[in-house]
Order: structure tokens, then C-alpha cells, then sequence
């Protein structure tokens, strides 16, 4: 499997994880269907943008998105994956702002 189609399966994946729990999300009253549809999006994009991008380990490194804030946690090798990880995902279209709390772990 090619990295393109890899990024494009993994990106499929979240998607469908993302759908699944739309309704919980919504039914907490923290945003509308129109905004988390939006999130969702956002959130798919980023992690898709990991999984192309070989400098970052995309399934080390969660995603959640709220109102256009993109939260990244989890770990990363070095700072410069930590940077690159935060880069990628501010240059997605809507990102309003990136909270980048990813433990760089040796």
C-alpha cells in the first residue's frame, strides 16, 4: 500500500470513528451539528496531514477539534516533531487555533 492511499484509508477511518460519536457530542449542547460537522472535518484533515507526512508519527498523536480549536496530545519523539505536528495542523483550512500539549518522550 502507498503512502497516498495509506493516508486516504487511515483518514477514512477517523472520519468514520468521528460520525460514530456525533450524537454525543451534540447532544451535550456544546455545539451545533453545523459547527461539529465543521470539526469534524478539521479534525480529519489534520490527522490525514499526519499520516502524509512522514516526520510525524500520526497514530501517536490524538486530535480532538471544538469550535475550530484543534487540542494535539499525546507523544512525540522530539521537539521537532512536536513543532511540525502543531504546523501541520494550523495550515488546515479553518483551524482558528492549535493547543499543542503533545510530551515530547525519548
Amino acid at each position: 500500500m502507498n503512502k497516498t492511499t495509506r493516508a486516504i484509508a487511515f483518514a477514512t477511518l477517523v472520519g468514520a470513528t468521528i460520525i460514530g460519536a456525533t450524537g454525543c457530542s451534540v447532544a451535550r449542547n456544546q455545539q451545533t451539528v453545523g459547527s461539529y460537522v465543521d470539526d469534524a472535518g478539521i479534525t480529519t484533515a489534520v490527522k490525514a496531514k499526519f499520516a502524509e507526512d512522514k516526520t510525524v508519527a500520526a497514530t501517536s498523536i490524538s486530535v480532538e477539534t471544538l469550535k475550530g480549536t484543534v487540542q494535539l496530545s499525546g507523544f512525540a519523539k522530539s521537539q521537532a516533531e512536536k513543532d511540525r505536528a502543531e504546523s501541520l495542523a494550523r495550515s488546515v483550512k479553518g483551524v482558528a487555533a492549535v493547543r499543542n500539549s503533545i510530551v515530547v518522550r525519548p
